[in-house]
């Protein structure tokens, strides 16, 4: 029976991914409400128990693609590659309505662009104390920086190793986690108490789920509008790490 069980989950990987994602999913959520009374978004423990799952699946097998390398597990690779993982960018960028982040003003769009580089300039000199030296992985390490979708995009692009990918998923995390946990003590110093605030706030801090679970803690009714402008800031660094970033990081280290 046993054989008959696991040669199901085999033959049907895709749909084996999606459950272990749903439960994985719906045991954030509920550590986030219960733990942490919001205060550390589920996205964000998702992710983190992601990666403990994808470090138990790597040291178990000694394979290189975390929980994938196991048989019943194989349709987590396809389910978080490239192809899923673009579609789910696109379908973000498509739910931000361009009109809106006018409403914030000449702040809103050159906290967008502030945003990026110093988000990026911060992870290289985090990478460069770490000993890594080369444009790739200093590009990669800089853009996972900024939010940890727009490292994985950066480094697949740039054909940054999958250590070093995993590295700017983690620091991307981290980041968010502490914009999460920080952004209810320092509103009341910044002004962050109205939608324009909360525009130039989203687009200066740029993780979408660390600004919307902050801004939930502070006063949710300012989340949609720190949102808006963290999602424009994700594919603002999806373009500009591969490219601009990445070609000025290779010309000043090689």
């Amino acid at each position: 029976m046993l054989e008959i069980f696991g040669n199901a989950l085999t033959d049907n990987g895709l749909i084996v991914a999606f459950t272990v994602v749903g439960l994985t999913m719906f045991v954030s959520y509920f550590l986030s409400d219960k733990l942490t009374k919001g205060r550390i978004h589920g996205s964000a423990i998702a992710i983190a128990l992601g990666l403990v799952l994808a470090y138990i699946g790597g040291m178990v097998t000694g394979g290189e693609k975390g929980l994938s390398d196991i048989g019943i597990f194989a349709g987590i690779g396809l389910m978080g590659g490239g192809m899923l993982r673009d579609f789910a960018i696109v379908a973000t960028a498509f739910g931000a309505n361009f009109s809106e982040i006018k409403k914030a003003g000449v702040n809103g769009v050159v906290s967008l662009f502030l945003g990026v580089v110093l988000s990026f300039i911060i992870g290289v000199g985090i990478a460069l104390a770490f000993g890594y030296t080369d444009a790739v992985s200093l590009t990669t390490i800089g853009a996972g920086t900024a939010t940890y979708i727009v490292g994985p995009v950066t480094g697949t692009a740039i054909g940054a190793s999958s250590e070093v990918i995993t590295l700017s998923i983690a620091a991307g995390l981290v980041k968010s986690i502490l914009t999460m946990i920080g952004t209810p003590f320092v509103a009341k110093y910044i002004g962050l108490n109205n939608p324009r605030t909360a525009m130039v706030y989203g687009g200066l801090m740029g993780t979408t789920s660390g600004v919307a679970g902050g801004l939930a803690a502070t006063d949710p009714k300012l989340v949609p509008y720190g949102a808006v402008t963290a999602t424009f800031y994700t594919g603002l660094g999806c373009l500009m790490a591969p490219s601009v970033l990445f070609l000025m990081t290779k010309a000043v280290f090689g």
